[in-house]
């Protein structure tokens, strides 16, 4: 006989638990409780349900199954990063970061939301990867569970931020992105601050403002890397459509609207991008609605050419630019040893 193949229960919306529910002839309360094992409890058998009557267990079993993401392998660099690669229900995989500061008492996860990406950003590795497909909302979810897990484990606390920075343009995912965040931050799922969440973005500007009408919580990251159109067009393809200026507008929008804070991710690239010019180009930028700056070390990918900047320059650069009042962080590389760096992920042996 040919395997009858299960929906996901964790594609069902409250109210769709609710019709299941009637159609079983269960009370409507059930669907409250299956969604609280789901969503608060992390739920990833329905067999774990114990306040379900073991009946309506066996019905649910019968027709749904959970498509929990699991852990396939985990690496630990030597400054404390943990790299984790997934597999997924239909066996491809993607990765997630646990980026721990223990002295700051900061625990961030990166999360990925594409198997792959489209977007060919010359300098990253997942950016060489085709994508495969979008992400659901429950397996970015199941990536914040498992590493906060981790967290605990490996350092007695909890995670305290989450970035979307991993594999894949969260904002070309946009609705799972969006649905994620609900669950991780809604009273009925993990009711964590979107203070706490950060999506970053290569820069698509539609995108950008519909996130402002929608009137999200979260903070907003662009990966920038070039001050100007010609370089940002070399190692940035989606800059052709969507340049700099159409950025600044969306953004400008963004900030009006939200309050929500932005900052540009900032790779510094020898001699390409560290110049004073590229540093004047980007105070430009700045000076739009408060930013913050954080210039991010180049990590090294096999088949790329491009090599970090000097340190010297690094400082000079960011000097400028906090002599003109701007907010800058120097981010050291965290990772690299295991490829789980900024730009590095890509499933690699």
């Amino acid at each position: 006989m040919t395997e009858v193949l299960k929906s996901d229960l964790r594609k069902l919306s409250i109210d769709q638990l609710t019709d299941v529910m009637m159609r079983m002839g269960e009370p409507a309360f059930r669907s409250r409780q299956i969604y609280e094992w789901l969503w608060q409890k992390s739920a990833t058998d329905i067999a774990e349900m114990t306040n379900l009557p073991l009946t309506l267990r066996k019905k649910l079993e019968d027709i749904y199954v959970i498509n929990a993401i699991k852990t396939d392998k985990i690496q630990k660099s030597l400054d404390g990063t943990i790299k984790t690669r997934f597999i997924l229900h239909d066996g491809h995989k993607i990765e997630a970061v646990l980026i721990p500061v223990p002295d700051d008492k900061r625990f961030t996860v990166c999360v990925s939301t594409q198997v792959g990406c489209s977007l060919t950003c010359k300098f990253c590795a997942t950016g060489q990867m085709k994508r495969v497909r979008n992400l659901d909302p429950s397996e970015i979810y199941d990536q914040y569970v498992l590493v906060n897990q981790q967290c605990v484990n490996a350092f007695g606390s909890p995670l305290t931020n989450v970035v979307y920075m991993g594999m894949g343009e969260p904002l070309l995912a946009y609705s799972s992105t969006l649905e994620s965040i609900e669950l991780l931050t809604s009273p009925s799922g993990l009711n964590i601050s979107p203070k706490r969440i950060t999506v970053s973005t290569a820069g698509i500007a539609k995108m950008i403002t519909r996130l402002a009408d929608e009137d999200v919580k979260f903070n907003l990251a662009l990966s920038l890397h070039a001050a100007d159109d010609v370089k940002r067009n070399e190692i940035m393809p989606i800059n052709e459509q969507n340049n700099l200026e159409a950025l600044m507008t969306s953004l400008n929008y963004f900030y009006r609207k939200t309050g929500n804070k932005i900052s540009y991710e900032y790779i510094a690239f020898k001699n390409f991008n560290d110049g004073m010019e590229d540093a004047k180009n980007l105070l430009k930028l700045c000076k739009q609605f408060p930013v913050k700056v954080n210039i991010i070390e180049y990590n090294a990918i096999e088949g790329v050419e491009f090599i970090k900047a000097d340190e010297e320059k690094i400082n000079n650069f960011a000097k400028y630019l906090r002599s003109h009042d701007i907010m800058i962080t120097i981010r050291r590389s965290r990772g690299k040893d295991i490829d789980a760096a900024c730009g590095q992920l890509a499933n690699k042996e």
